[in-house]
């Protein structure tokens, strides 16, 4: 039988890898591009048709550019103000955050949350995340203050109740220490687990928090966030969304539904402004 040590590594990689984006590396062409098209722009100011400036949250391994190549454009595009961060950085680790301690991670995006507003002039924000970006700012809401801040939260595939990564977290118990070692090598990961210390808190009393409108958009081949109706949220004021619903054809999984897909782009232009929200169909991809 292989040492416990040699048996640890595998099963790490494999959560690691199977619980993230792993997109290409942020360059300075990639951010020059973010600037240059107006994304991150903080001269940017609210339009009276889209008041609120957007806040973009990447998920676990992601970073402030490679996230959101194809969605931060897409908004700036329709008049937004769109800004997008870094958070939960590791020493030592460049360009694949997120995986610091995720209460630690929320203080990060408070603290942006605040300098888009004092550099924009608007009262409230919007919040649109991926994955771990669609579930840590639930954390910002409920304890940092961040609901008198936030008027909407858009979660894309977000572990709003954890995930069991399609059973592997199952044989963390079969292996002694496993779940130690990666709480304290990558805690962001073990706050995601199902049954986390930290997802016990942020559910606790309920899922939501008053004046602040949800959306969950999903999809039932999401490969990570599993079962996929583990994303959905209950309480008032909350719309949750199955992909398949709005294009049966559309196979996006948990990457592609917040990398690339224009249906899922055009429900969270819905979600931003429902006011003038348009039927989200298979042809949502030319609009």
């Amino acid at each position: 039988m292989l040492p416990w040590k040699r048996l640890l590594r595998p099963v790490t990689a494999l959560l690691l890898t199977a619980a993230v984006a792993v997109v290409p590396a942020a360059t300075g062409a990639h951010a020059a591009e973010a600037s240059s098209s107006g994304w991150n722009d903080y001269s940017c100011k609210p339009s009276a048709a889209h008041p609120r400036p957007v806040v973009l949250v990447h998920g676990t391994l992601g970073n402030k550019v490679d996230n959101w190549l194809g969605l931060a454009p897409y908004l700036t595009k329709r008049g937004y103000c769109v800004f997008s961060l870094d958070y939960g950085q590791l020493p030592g680790v460049p360009f694949f955050y997120g995986l610091g301690p995720i209460d630690k991670s929320a203080e990060q995006l408070d603290a942006f949350v605040d300098k888009v507003l004092a550099a924009t002039g608007a009262a409230e924000a919007d919040l649109v995340g991926h994955s771990q970006g669609g579930m840590m700012p639930r954390y910002y809401l409920k304890f940092l203050g961040g609901a008198a801040e936030v008027k909407a939260l858009v979660g894309i595939a977000p572990d709003n109740h954890g995930t069991n990564l399609s059973g592997l977290t199952n044989l963390l118990p079969y292996f002694p220490g496993a779940e130690d070692l990666i709480s304290a090598a990558t805690p962001g990961l073990a706050d995601q687990i199902v049954g986390s210390a930290f997802l016990t808190k942020l559910n606790a009393g309920g899922d939501t928090v008053p004046g602040v409108k949800y959306t969950v958009i999903a999809t039932k081949y999401d490969e990570v966030v599993t079962p996929y109706r583990s994303q959905f949220l209950d309480g008032a004021d909350v719309r949750n969304v199955l992909l398949q619903d709005l294009c049966p054809v559309d196979l996006s999984e948990h990457l592609a539904i917040g990398l690339l897909d224009r249906i899922a782009f055009h429900e969270v232009a819905n979600a931003l402004d429902p006011a003038k929200a348009t039927r989200t169909t298979c042809a949502s991809v030319f609009s």
